[in-house]
């Protein structure tokens, strides 16, 4: 069974201001059936996901300071002042 058939590819490549040979309508023809098909498939994919599962929700949690040694870090830094990195100047301060 065609999904879409040869006049609607006529159709859209009129509409389209596209001219197309006979081997261009008929690989378009198969293009524009795997589309339609796997739109249908996602189509009854999304059928089956609870939509409320799909929505942003903001989740808070506690800020938590974890302390932690810098030391193991910083040791593997090229240059650093303190317990900061140095890194190139990106904007002047003029």
């Amino acid at each position: 069974m065609s999904i879409i058939t040869r006049e609607e590819v006529e159709k859209i490549a009129k509409l389209s201001t596209i001219e197309l040979s006979e081997s261009e309508i008929i690989k378009a023809q198969k293009h524009l059936e795997a589309v339609l098909s796997y739109a249908a498939r996602v189509q009854d994919i999304a059928k089956d996901v609870d939509i409320t599962l799909l929505k942003n929700q903001n989740i808070e949690r506690k800020d938590i300071v974890q302390p932690c040694n810098p030391e193991p870090i910083l040791a593997q830094a090229p240059e650093r002042e303190g317990d900061f990195f140095v890194v190139p100047v990106i904007i002047e301060n003029n």
